[in-house]
């Protein structure tokens, strides 16, 4: 049986390097966290869209490496696959999108695959996925409708981009998609803006009333805050010297939701989410530095 599936955006990536050169690589949230299950041991696939270009050769090749399926991952003919631009200064990392109309951004529900999303263990998306189109949007509900009735989970970040669409439509967007979602894995800085909350634990207590019965809310440089209704814990983060947030949260996501499947303990999967999304910030890019078990094992 397949651990996870996810849906959504893969997107190519050019990071700008303290030299101000930019170095290519293999990004999208949903790619990133499946990456990050798939260097954790999960079986994890990938429903979208690519274009027929050389970019999408790229991340196919690259999937078959990290051991991802990616055979229900389209190819379109008439639209490309998208990119994207990190820069770098003293306030963080920054995102500049050249994705509008992209291949991924016309997928829909008439796409979806639905025997593989039967078959696996948990369906996840974000509020990238959400974002992009109306049609992925709906693809995005559909398989949390069908991965329910089978009886499977489904987890969802909110991952709010404000460059995608604005706070009033996305907060309707996700809060009514939390409603199918049994794990809630926001970041605090979207939750803050989403719930107009400020509070941690208020937050995680708001994702509980939206209907997730797992709630792993990542707190940056200050751990991860984890409830399962009945207990709430907060987790101190590991000791590094980051230089590049860029995917900490996509890899958190993957990791946590491996090890939940392996470990079936919430807080055990949050430790070790933790320690895999610290180590994914000691270097640039989006999916370089996501380490593999036995890296996050030995830290642990």
């Amino acid at each position: 049986m397949l651990d996870l599936v996810c849906l959504g955006e893969p997107i190519y990536e050019l990071n700008q390097q303290p030299n101000g050169d930019y170095r290519p690589g293999l990004g999208g949230d949903v790619s990133n966290v499946a990456v990050a299950a798939a260097r954790s041991n999960a079986d994890a696939a990938l429903l979208s869209s690519l274009g027929k270009d050389a970019f999408a050769e790229q991340f196919r090749e690259f999937w078959s490496n990290e051991k991802v399926t990616h055979n229900a991952v389209l190819s379109s003919a008439q639209h490309p696959t998208g990119m994207y631009f990190v820069t770098h200064d003293s306030g963080g990392h920054h995102f500049s999108y050249r994705r509008k109309g992209s291949a991924a951004s016309h997928y829909d529900s008439a796409d979806l695959p639905l025997q593989l999303i039967k078959s696996a263990k948990i369906s996840y998306a974000s509020g990238i996925s959400l974002a992009i189109s109306s049609s992925m949007a709906e693809a995005v509900s559909s398989m949390f409708k069908t991965a329910r009735a089978s009886g499977q989970l489904c987890a969802f970040d909110p991952n709010y981009r404000p460059a995608l669409w604005d706070l009033e439509t996305a907060t309707e967007s996700v809060h009514r998609l939390m409603g199918q979602c049994d794990i809630a894995l926001p970041g605090l800085d979207d939750a803050r803006l989403l719930t107009g909350l400020i509070d941690p634990e208020q937050i995680v207590a708001f994702y509980h009333k939206l209907g997730a019965k797992i709630v792993a809310l990542t707190l940056g440089a200050q751990g991860v805050l984890v409830s399962d209704t009945k207990k709430m814990q907060l987790i101190d983060p590991i000791t590094v010297t980051a230089i590049d947030a860029t995917g900490a949260g996509d890899c958190f996501n993957g990791a946590f939701l491996a090890e939940y499947l392996r470990s079936l303990d919430v807080f055990a999967a949050a430790r070790y989410a933790n320690v895999a999304a610290g180590l994914s910030t000691i270097s640039y890019g989006a999916v370089a530095a996501i380490p593999h078990r036995n890296s996050i094992e030995q830290r642990l």
